[in-house]
C-alpha cells in the first residue's frame, strides 16, 4: 500500500513538473515578441539590476550593461547611467533624477527626452552635458541618496527632478522568491492574481493616492524629508534646481490628481526648485497616442518629445 502511494505520488510529482515545464517553455516562446510588459519590466530587473549595498536603494542599474528589452535597446554606461560616457568637457552638467520615466523605459536612446534635450543643446553649440540619472522602481528617497552617496562626483550645475506621483510611495528592497526571479510562469501568475485580487478601478486608485498624500503618511513624509536634503546640498553647492512634475498618462481628459500636483508646486516654491507642470504639454494628446505600447502607460518617444520641447525654455531662461 506505501509502495503505490509513493509511486502515485512520485508520477503526480513528474506530471505537474511536466506540466510546469511546458507552461514555461510556452510563456518563453510567446513572450519572445516582447509584447509584455510585465515580463519585459520582469527581464530589466534580471538583467540589468543588481542588489544594491545600500539597503535604502534595493537595487541599482549593473555598470557597463546593455540589453534589448520591450524591443528597445537600453545600454548602462560605466557609472550606471543610461546612455554612453558622460562628457567631461561641458561648461554645464543638467542632471536629470527620476525612476523609469525618466530612463526611458520602452523609448529608443535618442528619443528619449534627456538625448533630445541634449541634441537641442549641440545644435545651438552650448557646453551642456544632459545627463539620465533615472532608474526603474526608484521613487525621491531613492534617487536622492542616491545622488547624495554615490553621484555627486558627476558635479552638476544643475539637478532636475522628475518628479511622478507614485514618488512619495514607500517601496519594498526585496528581490522576490527564486521562483519569481526566475520563472516567467510563476511572474504571470503572481500578477494575474494581484490585479484579480487588488484594486485599480479609478476610484480605487484615487484612494490610494489621497492615502500616500496623507500628511503623516510615511512615504509622503520622506518625500519631503528627501526634496529638502538636496534642496539643502544643491543651496551649499551653487547648484540650480527644477522640479519637474509628470502626470498620470492613463487619463489625461478626465484627470484626477491635481491635487499632488498643486502640492508639490507649493513645495518647491518653499524649497528653492523652480516648478513646471508637464500635464499641459501632454494633455493635448489623447492617452493611448501617448503610451509606450499597449498595456504599458509609459510615456513614448511622441511623449518624450513633447516634455523635451516643455523642459527646454525651463532650462535655457535666465542662463
Amino acid at each position: 500500500m506505501n509502495r503505490n502511494l509513493l509511486l502515485s505520488s512520485l508520477i503526480l510529482l513528474l506530471s505537474v513538473t511536466v506540466a510546469l515545464g511546458l507552461g514555461e517553455a510556452m510563456l518563453r516562446m510567446k513572450n519572445a515578441s516582447m509584447q509584455n510588459y510585465d515580463i519585459e519590466m520582469w527581464r530589466y530587473a534580471k538583467e540589468l539590476k543588481t542588489p544594491s549595498d545600500n539597503p535604502i536603494l534595493g537595487h541599482e542599474h549593473v555598470p557597463s550593461s546593455s540589453a534589448h528589452l520591450q524591443s528597445v535597446d537600453l545600454r548602462i554606461n560605466d557609472q550606471g547611467l543610461r546612455g554612453g560616457p558622460v562628457p567631461t568637457d561641458r561648461a554645464r552638467r543638467i542632471l536629470f533624477l527620476g525612476s523609469s520615466i525618466t530612463l526611458g523605459w520602452g523609448v529608443p536612446e535618442e528619443a528619449t527626452l534627456t538625448s533630445v534635450l541634449q541634441t537641442r543643446f549641440d545644435s545651438a553649440n552650448a557646453s551642456v552635458a544632459v545627463i539620465n540619472g533615472g532608474i526603474g522602481n526608484y521613487n525621491t528617497v531613492r534617487y536622492v541618496e542616491r545622488f547624495l552617496t554615490q553621484q555627486t562626483d558627476l558635479n552638476p550645475t544643475d539637478i532636475l527632478v522628475q518628479y511622478f506621483i507614485n514618488d512619495a510611495e514607500t517601496l519594498s528592497s526585496g528581490g522576490g522568491n527564486w521562483f519569481l526571479r526566475n520563472s516567467q510562469l510563476a511572474v504571470t501568475l503572481w500578477f494575474a492574481i494581484n490585479r484579480t485580487f487588488g484594486s485599480h478601478g479609478k476610484g480605487e486608485l484615487l484612494e490610494h493616492y489621497q492615502a500616500v498624500y496623507a500628511p503623516d503618511a510615511p512615504g509622503h513624509q520622506a518625500m519631503l524629508a528627501s526634496l529638502e536634503r538636496l534642496a539643502d546640498y544643491a543651496k551649499e553647492k551653487g547648484i540650480r534646481l527644477y522640479l519637474v512634475m509628470t502626470p498620470d498618462i492613463h487619463d489625461l481628459a478626465d484627470y484626477s490628481f491635481g491635487f499632488i500636483h498643486d502640492e508639490l508646486q507649493t513645495v518647491a516654491a518653499r524649497m528653492g526648485y523652480r516648478y513646471l507642470d508637464l500635464l499641459p504639454a501632454l494633455s493635448q494628446q489623447t492617452q493611448q497616442n501617448l503610451w509606450a505600447m499597449p498595456g504599458d502607460p509609459h510615456p513614448n518617444a511622441l511623449a518624450h518629445g513633447l516634455m523635451a520641447d516643455a523642459i527646454y525654455p525651463l532650462l535655457t531662461s535666465g542662463q
